[in-house]
C-alpha cells in the first residue's frame, strides 16, 4: 500500500495564500466568533419577524463565520507554512 500523506515542507504555499493568510491573522478570532453570534440573532429576528427564507438564509452564515474563525486560530498558532520554519 502507498503511503501518500503530505510531510510538513513537502509542499510549499504560494504567495497569495501567504498575502492573505497575513492580513487575515492580524484580525482577532473573536470577530469571527461575534460575526458567527450576530447572524445566529439575526437569523432569530427574522425568523420572528415571519420571514423564513431569509431566516434561513443568515442562518447558514454562522458556520462558515466559525470556520474562518478556526482557520484563523490555526494561521495564528501553526503558521502558514511549514517549509518557511525550516529555512
Amino acid at each position: 500500500m502507498t503511503d501518500n500523506r503530505v510531510r510538513p515542507g513537502e509542499r510549499n504555499e504560494d504567495q497569495f495564500t501567504a498575502l492573505l493568510e497575513a492580513q487575515s491573522s492580524s484580525l482577532p478570532s473573536s470577530l469571527f466568533l461575534a460575526a458567527a453570534g450576530a447572524s445566529i440573532l439575526g437569523s432569530l429576528s427574522l425568523q420572528f419577524a415571519g420571514r423564513k427564507h431569509e431566516a434561513l438564509f443568515v442562518g447558514q452564515w454562522a458556520a462558515p463565520f466559525l470556520l474562518l474563525g478556526i482557520y484563523n486560530k490555526l494561521v495564528k498558532q501553526h503558521g502558514s507554512d511549514a517549509a518557511a520554519k525550516e529555512d
